[in-house]
């Protein structure tokens, strides 16, 4: 790559299972990547083959503290993302949304950087709007048990916004919808690794509810395209803008596919429903179509095979703790 193009990049959160994925992108790409992470949820595995590089620096850094580096790009991915760990500490979860985006805008203020937000389906909470736009203001609960999650995020977007207006920064916000693949966390209670490490291990495969609401599930590789190109994109187009796959299926569709494509002789069993658990989410992805000339290409079945195949190897090198 031309030393012109090459760009030094920050990505928080950037052990996790989406900011790792990013990470090796750029890396590849050419660019200068710098990792930060506090390994509340991160892993070093995820990015061990990536640290005899030179292109590659990794820092163990808290957002909720200011950082001071010299980059040309930020991508504020720091926050852990499933229901069982934002749950653990929701103190902490709010405030690595809220103070780690004022921290992240800080940072990019003084140094006339573009930084990208990510930002959730969850701000939409549980939708009356179904697909679920851009447009739509969504419907949180603010005192529930995900809200440390929910109005962390939408508080991270408000920032974002008012330094936008009031100090022109370049922002951009995306909202990744539920998204799957290797490095995903084995024990992180999302429904995806739930269902493929129950059915490798041969253990009951748990549905809460009765498995007719629905998710749409994007593979990691199509979300890590979108968000990359909501970077490159125009500065006049800050976003949001929804990521994700408009593939809507049940839960009960996912499990079966699951056991399925895995051989297992795992049962299905029923669980009550937990609190706020969105009824269904689809997004509409009109505007990255448009706008970024985006739209998933992997579909369910195959998506699962790698991700089947990345928690088999898993299993099989290092037998973690269900």
């Amino acid at each position: 790559m031309h030393t012109l193009t090459r760009k030094r990049v920050l990505i928080t959160g950037g052990a996790g299972f989406l900011g790792s994925n990013l990470a090796e992108r750029l890396v590849e790409q050419g660019h200068d990547v710098l990792v930060v992470d506090n390994f509340y949820t991160g892993s070093k595995d995820n990015i061990a083959h990536l640290l005899d590089n030179p292109r590659f620096e990794l820092i163990r850094h808290d957002v909720t503290f200011p950082l001071y580096v010299e980059v040309d790009e930020i991508y504020n991915l720091a926050c852990p993302a499933s229901p069982i760990h934002y749950q653990h500490d929701p103190v902490q979860t709010t405030k690595t949304s809220v103070h780690g985006a004022i921290n992240m805008l800080g940072l990019a203020k003084r140094l006339k950087a573009k930084i990208l937000q990510a930002s959730t389906s969850e701000v939409y909470g549980d939708p009356e709007v179904h697909p679920q736009p851009e447009s739509y203001w969504g419907r949180v609960n603010c005192i529930g048990i995900r809200s440390c999650y929910d109005e962390g995020k939408r508080c991270a977007e408000t920032l974002f916004f008012d330094y936008w207006r009031q100090h022109k920064l370049r922002i951009k916000v995306i909202r990744i919808f539920n998204t799957y693949g290797p490095r995903m966390h084995p024990n992180d209670g999302r429904v995806v690794s739930n269902f493929i490490m129950q059915a490798l291990l041969n253990r009951d495969i748990t549905i809460y509810g009765d498995g007719s609401q629905t998710r749409s599930f994007c593979y990691c590789d199509d979300l890590i395209d979108g968000m990359i190109k909501m970077m490159q994109s125009d500065d006049t187009f800050t976003g949001p803008v929804n990521l994700g796959n408009p593939g809507e299926f049940t839960i009960k569709e996912l499990a079966e596919k699951v056991l399925d494509l895995t051989g297992s002789k795992s049962k299905l069993i029923y669980r009550e429903l937990p609190q706020d658990d969105p009824k269904q989410r689809r997004p509409d992805i009109s505007l990255a179509k448009e706008k970024l000339n985006w739209q998933p290409g992997i579909n369910l079945e195959e998506g699962l095979k790698r991700t089947i195949a990345y928690f088999d190897q898993l299993l099989r090198t290092r037998k973690p703790q269900a």
